[in-house]
């Protein structure tokens, strides 16, 4: 089976990450994509986070109708903050059977050489990179194992989400129908 990772805080899912996610299983041979909700990135403040447990949830509900995404919280029992080579060594040795490919944001291809254990990374894992904006200048595009993936550049932000939370204002076709309710029901970022 070929499962694509789509690490993320997730904080909250919303439809662009559903879309990127779709493109990734249309444009692919991946099987699944695997929704991996991460506790602690190590570049983000995890100040803002909302609990792990509650963005999982949010994750499942967002996810529930496509039986091609699966949520994963795989991180939330390894070593803080958690890194992704570590991540995927341990689903390694979990899923032997299993090939993992990354997804990730062309912003992130800029630095993903500050990645930890990069190389090892590419080599063994490979990359699908989608469109976040302006092309990312790279020597890693020639790269065997980078793939680039035609994706909708939309301009949503689980930033900008919680900003409309907190000023009140309707996050309506930003997120879900299951993920709204929820939010709404249990008053998540005011």
């Amino acid at each position: 089976m070929k499962v694509g990772l789509f690490f993320g805080s997730f904080n909250p899912i919303h439809q662009g990450h559903l879309i990127i996610a779709q493109a990734v299983l249309n444009q692919t041979e991946v099987d699944q994509i695997w929704f991996v909700v991460s506790p602690q990135n190590p570049h983000k403040k995890s100040k803002s986070l909302l609990h792990e447990f509650d963005r999982l949830d949010l994750v499942d509900r967002a996810i529930a109708d496509n039986y091609s995404f699966k949520s994963s919280d795989i991180e939330f029992n390894l070593p803080r903050p958690s890194y992704t080579i570590d991540t995927l060594v341990h689903l390694a040795e979990r899923h032997p059977e299993t090939e993992f490919k990354l997804i990730i944001g062309g912003d992130n291809l800029e630095q993903f050489k500050s990645w930890k254990n990069y190389n090892q990374l590419l080599d063994y894992y490979g990359l699908y990179v989608y469109p976040r904006g302006e092309e990312p200048v790279s020597d890693l595009w020639a790269h065997k194992n980078v793939q680039r993936i035609e994706a909708p550049i939309l301009h949503i932000s689980a930033t900008y989400i919680r900003a409309c939370i907190q000023q009140g204002q309707s996050i309506k076709y930003l997120v879900p129908d299951e993920v709204e309710a929820l939010i709404s029901s249990k008053k998540f970022y005011l």
